[in-house]
């Protein structure tokens, strides 16, 4: 059997920049949709395409111009995996306010980026969670639906 070789670290800051270029663009938010498995029963998908279309719109979606997003894009859009609350999807999570929005719709993405990426105000009836969070006085072992 073959060895794989070490991964080479880059040392040079310059030479990691040119290798990624988001850490020269004006972020200001990381949007996360979770197109888990519960999310994508609920259409996340949808709502990924309709942040994506929205932003691209509006010309602050971070990217390369070649795909129509904009090199100097304030806002990251990443597709996620499970965060824990699939029976209440499609989920949403901005960062860095640290905000988390549950069964969020394609129709709602508008509300969003106009009220709480552009003007800096949470959508209070979407938003479930706000991080950090000191979490529930409740009983938080009960036999939940979690995937992570």
């Amino acid at each position: 059997m073959g060895c794989m070789a070490e991964p080479v670290i880059i040392e040079d800051v310059d030479e990691l920049r040119a290798l990624a270029p988001v850490t020269s663009a004006p972020i200001r938010h990381h949007v996360f949709v979770c197109t888990g498995k519960s999310c994508s029963a609920r259409d996340s998908a949808e709502v990924k395409d309709a942040f994506e279309g929205e932003l691209k719109a509006r010309g602050i979606l971070f990217g390369r111009e070649a795909k129509g997003k904009n090199p100097k894009g304030s806002v990251v859009l990443t597709e996620c995996a499970s965060v824990g609350f699939c029976a209440i999807g499609a989920a949403v999570m901005i960062y860095p306010d640290g905000v988390w929005y549950a069964q969020v719709r394609a129709t709602d993405v508008p509300e969003i980026i106009e009220e709480h990426l552009v003007n800096g105000r949470v959508v209070e009836r979407l938003a479930l969670l706000k991080l950090p969070s000191d979490g529930s006085k409740e009983d938080s072992s009960t036999g939940s639906d979690w995937e992570a």
